[in-house]
């Protein structure tokens, strides 16, 4: 298990490497100067400071140079400064990333809670009312915008809390840590954790149904009944941990997309996470912060891929064997 760990660990490296050579070169590819886009504003700027911008930026350097710098930089957390607010980059991504991070592990934790029960109870009561009433709740969270359940979702806790009290409710502006106020930071965060949960359920929920349909029509089940185990046993020991290798998977796959892929719920939430850094960054054209936030992302990603790697081995005995 342990020689199993280390290799993981060890195919992470380069897979991160490769991801920051990656972006290097897309973001040098971009079309523009960005020292005219930064110091134009829309009006005409000297040569002399477009050439003192990129000495400051480190832009008239060879590339490789530059390559080696990033990569040095990047291997012992020196992120630079934004080219925009001028603000160190790990102090922009440290204010942003617990939200963010907060309402990928919440969503997570509610989608597991509803599409692993739901889906394993549906392939379990396959076609029956039950069956087909799950599929329905399934396909109604795939089909429905993630935008539009996020406002029908403030639409409707208003509605709410104006019958019941009188007065319009509206969550808080300002993230709180859970740690400093449990019921304000709820109050910000629960709202869209359910929201893209509910979605976030509905994909596993039917990849769940799937898994446990194939794995229950295999010869080892049919043998474990056979062999007079108790219905429970089999399901929960011998089916469901062997249906869970894809689910797992696509688990994994979306909590990491989540934290770069809210840009969506936190603009109609007001919340100030990754995904709304990431779309300023673009819109302002800040290299240093984009390289970063990219980064970050497939950081989590490949961070991501080493956990589900380990609960393979875990559920799959075969796998940590090879």
């Amino acid at each position: 298990m342990y020689r199993y760990i280390v290799k993981r660990l060890l195919l992470a490296i380069p897979t991160l490497v490769g991801a920051a050579v990656l972006v290097f070169v897309l973001m040098r590819l971009v079309p523009g100067d960005v020292c005219v886009i930064r110091l134009g504003s829309g009006g005409a700027v000297s040569q002399s400071a477009v050439d003192l911008c990129r000495q400051n930026l480190g832009l008239n350097d060879p590339w490789i140079v530059q390559l080696l710098t990033f990569l040095t930089d990047y291997a012992t957390f020196n992120f630079g400064t934004s080219m925009w607010s001028g603000n160190p980059v790990a102090r922009e991504i440290a204010v942003r990333l617990p939200v963010s991070l907060e309402i990928a592990i919440m969503a997570t934790v509610i989608a597991i809670a509803i599409a692993i029960p739901l889906g394993t109870i549906s392939a379990l009561k396959e076609n029956t009312w039950l069956d087909h009433f799950v599929r329905v709740v399934a396909i109604t969270g795939i089909a429905t915008p993630s935008f539009w359940l996020g406002i029908m979702s403030l639409v409707l806790v208003l509605d709410i809390t104006y019958l019941a009290t009188g007065k319009a409710w509206m969550p808080p502006i300002d993230y709180v840590p859970i740690w400093q106020d449990p019921i304000r930071n709820l109050s910000i965060v629960l709202l869209p954790a359910i929201t893209v949960g509910y979605r976030y359920s509905a994909v596993t929920m039917r990849l769940t149904r799937s898994a446990m349909l194939e794995v229950l029509r295999e010869d080892y089940i049919r043998t474990a009944r056979a062999k007079g185990l108790v219905e429970k046993l089999i399901i929960n020991r011998h089916a469901l941990k062997n249906a869970l290798l894809p689910v797992v998977t696509l688990i994994g796959i979306e909590f990491a997309f989540l934290i770069g892929g809210l840009v969506v719920t936190e603009q109609v939430f007001n919340l100030n996470g990754i995904g709304r850094l990431f779309v300023q960054a673009v819109q302002n054209h800040d290299n240093v912060l984009t390289q970063a936030l990219v980064m970050l992302v497939v950081t989590i990603f490949v961070i991501t891929n080493l956990v589900v790697d380990l609960l393979y081995a875990w559920l799959d005995p075969r796998i940590r064997f090879s």
